[in-house]
């Protein structure tokens, strides 16, 4: 009997966090998709809405933006990214098709951040996991659920919008930030 390498699923890596001392936001993902791993970037599918959300939540235009400039552009806003799985086994890029995953270390992250007031998720897997992963650690911050930016997740980009515009005017946000 052969194998073909083509069906067996493979461990997907998240990315390294993008955080630093001033984060006050942080946006948990799941786990990054087939075509954010093959370009070793946070949202880089170009139907996901992410970059899209965020720079309205923000008052600033992402998308157009080199990777690089996008990242640094959040953390000057106060926002930083992660997942909520360090690895897993996944054929495709749905987060149901998650298996046998690793979590990252997400109480150890946040402890680290002295100005994190708010943890986001994008998505419902990322806070059904993320809040067991945070565990009573969760209580200390403010949380949000938002709809998935993902283009699996087919509500509205209207009523996506809408939604992640709760991270809109957080405490301690700068007079840039608010909307």
């Amino acid at each position: 009997m052969t194998l073909s390498l083509a069906n067996l699923d493979t461990r997907k890596r998240c990315f390294d966090p993008v955080v630093n001392a001033e984060t006050r936001r942080l946006i948990l993902g799941s786990l990054p998709g087939e075509k954010s791993l093959a370009r070793s970037q946070y949202y880089a599918h170009p139907q996901n809405k992410f970059w899209l959300l965020l720079g309205e939540v923000l008052g600033v235009e992402l998308k157009s933006l080199p990777y690089e400039e996008r990242l640094s552009t959040l953390l000057a806003h106060g926002v930083g990214l992660w997942d909520v799985v360090a690895q897993a086994h996944r054929s495709g890029s749905l987060d149901s098709n998650i298996r046998e995953r690793d979590d990252n270390d997400l109480v150890a992250l946040v402890a680290s951040l002295p100005q994190l007031d708010t943890i986001a998720f994008n998505g419902g897997t990322a806070a059904k996991l993320g809040l067991k992963v945070l565990g009573e650690h969760a209580s200390r911050y403010r949380i949000v659920s938002l709809p998935s930016s993902s283009p699996a997740y087919t509500l509205a980009y209207a009523e996506k919008l809408h939604a992640w515009q709760t991270l809109r005017g957080l405490p301690h946000a700068t007079a840039g930030e608010q909307g």
